[in-house]
Order: structure tokens, then sequence, then C-alpha cells
């Protein structure tokens, strides 16, 4: 059996897929299996999946649509591997990202999942210079709720007990388990994380350095706010009964740092509109993330605000003087 499952959905991702499964096959931890889900495309991206068969660590399989969440399911179902990774089939891995995951799980008995700092990209795979560099030690429940700082679902590596232990089966399935929330089509993966830390003793770990390239959709960054806000109000609902004294600590911080990411995610994509309407709501919910993290939100504010006075152009050029500056 492989050390190592790495699971890659692949929904409509023809002119993507084979650069993930490059990054994949060019891992320097060379123990492990790919299982690639086609989850109901409609473009090639099964023709190019299968062009990748001749490697015998690739595994394709197909289904009908289910989203993220039913494609990892599938894909965690079928896989061999003591540990299990996740690369959405627009992302892709440095090469030794696997191995310093491995390295890490074996190390850390009582790490459920560790996962890593991610670089943005953009649609020709070139470097934005924006990255996510997370807390990595000592996470609680309430990073993962108010930070979530696994960052992406291309960042995690799992320990396969750590899975069964948030296994179940709904009523209505009759062929597997889900670990991940089918009935989700945005914050499955937060979803799943944060029901790791309410209901099991994992831990929760990060190791350092930028080891997965997350690709960003310019056009997509303010799409779909009030949707994805919704997913995540459904996610709380479905974890406040697991511990209702969590939620009420730490909901309005939380729902405050959510705002406030989908409103850099309107100031990404010059949308004043949806900004500064978000950065209100934020406010409003809770200041916590102004005294906790004073220059991401200053410049999250000052962004929209300046913005929704001033147009595009002046954002512009202050987020080329500031990007790479800790902590922005």
């Amino acid at each position: 059996m492989p050390k190592a499952s790495v699971i890659v959905p692949a929904f409509n991702s023809e002119t993507t897929l084979a650069e993930t499964l490059l990054s994949l096959l060019a891992q320097s931890f060379q123990d492990f299996e790919i299982l690639v889900v086609n989850d109901g495309s409609a473009d090639s991206t099964l023709e190019v999946a299968n062009a990748f068969r001749t490697d015998p660590r690739i595994r394709v399989l197909s289904q009908a649509n289910r989203g993220l969440a039913g494609a990892r399911n599938t894909g965690i179902d079928q896989a061999r591997g003591e540990y299990v990774g996740f690369c959405d089939a627009d992302d892709v891995w440095m090469p030794d990202k696997l191995m310093t995951h491995v390295n890490h799980l074996d190390s850390a008995p009582d790490v459920g999942l560790s996962f890593s700092g991610s670089a943005f990209i953009d649609a020709q795979s070139r470097p934005t210079g924006l990255a996510q560099k997370p807390r990595l030690r000592n996470i609680t429940a309430r990073h993962v709720l108010c930070r979530n700082p696994v960052g992406n679902g291309s960042a995690a590596v799992m320990r396969r007990q750590a899975l069964a232990d948030i296994a179940w089966r709904p009523a209505t399935e009759s062929r597997r388990d889900w670990y991940f929330d089918e009935t989700f089509r945005q914050s499955e993966d937060i979803e799943c994380w944060l029901r790791l830390m309410l209901t099991t003793d994992w831990e929760i770990e990060g190791v350092p350095g930028l080891l997965t390239g997350y690709r960003v959709n310019p056009e997509g960054l303010s799409s779909a706010t009030e949707r994805q806000l919704a997913a995540w109000e459904l996610m709380i609902a479905k974890l406040r009964p697991f511990n209702p004294a969590f939620f009420d600590a730490h909901l309005g911080a939380a729902r405050a740092y959510q705002l406030r990411y989908l409103a850099r995610r309107a100031v990404s994509a010059m949308d004043g509109d949806n900004a500064w309407p978000l950065i209100r709501r934020a406010l409003a919910s809770s200041t916590r993330p102004v005294f906790e993290e004073p220059l991401k939100s200053g410049v999250t504010i000052a962004a929209a605000a300046v913005l929704r006075v001033l147009g595009p152009k002046p954002v512009r050029c202050a987020a080329r003087l500031i990007a790479s500056r800790p902590g922005y």
C-alpha cells in the first residue's frame, strides 16, 4: 500500500488539470498514489486525466456531479494511503510538500491534519505576490472558526484515522461514508476542519513554507458573496449544537472576520459597491479583528473606503506598495 494518497477533485478542469498532476508527479516523496475524481465534467477533463494513466500511481474515478465534498468523499473511500492529501484540479503543490507533511505526521502522532501556507497564482500560473501565511502552532477551535489557518482545500494532508473519526453515513446514503458534508457546495472544507476540532482530540498543526500554489480567479473574487456568507452561516447552524457555549463566546468575532475576508475579496476585485457595506457589517458584528489584527483590518477598511469614494485607481497604486508587507 502507498504511504500517502492524494485526491484531486476535477470538474471542468481541462485547462489546469495537467499542470496539477505534473506538480504531484514531481513530488520528492514518491510513495504515493493519485486519485483523480472526475466529478461529472462536461469538457475534456476525463480525457486529460486518462492521458496520465500510463503512470501506475494514477487512478481515475468518474461520478455524476456531487461537488467538491462529494468528489473528496469518493476519493477518500477509494484511497489506500495512511495519509490523505487534497489538491484541487486548478492548484499545484511545490516539490517538497508531500515529503514535508509525511515527515510532520510521522513525528507528531497527535496531529490529525497537517497544512502549509499557500502562494497565490493567477490564471497563467504566475505568482501574484500575495500569500496565505497563517498561524502554524497551538491552534484551537477558535482559530479555525475565526481565521481558518488551513486556508484552502489544497493545503491539507490528513491522517486517515482522523478522517475515520469524523466519518458518518447519512440515512439517504447507501454507498459510502461522508467525511466532508455533501450538502455544502461552499464552506465544506472549514466545516470539516472545525468539526474535527470540536468532536475529536486530534490537533491541527502547520509546517513552514508556502508549499501550495493556490489559483485565484479575479473574475470570481466578488461573485456570489451573499451565497458564500449564507453557506458559512449554515455551517455555524450545523456545528453549534456540538458546543453552544463555544459559539456563544466566539461567533460575533468569527462573523466579523468572515465579513472582513469577503470585503477583502471585493477590494481585490475592485468592487466598491460590495466592499464598503461588508466592512460596515463586519464592524457592527465585532471590533475584535481591528484590535487583534490592526494592520490587516486597517488596510482593508481604508481600501474599501477609498474604493467607494475615489474608485479603483488609487487602490491599485496603494496595493502595489503594501502587498509585500508582513501581515497584509
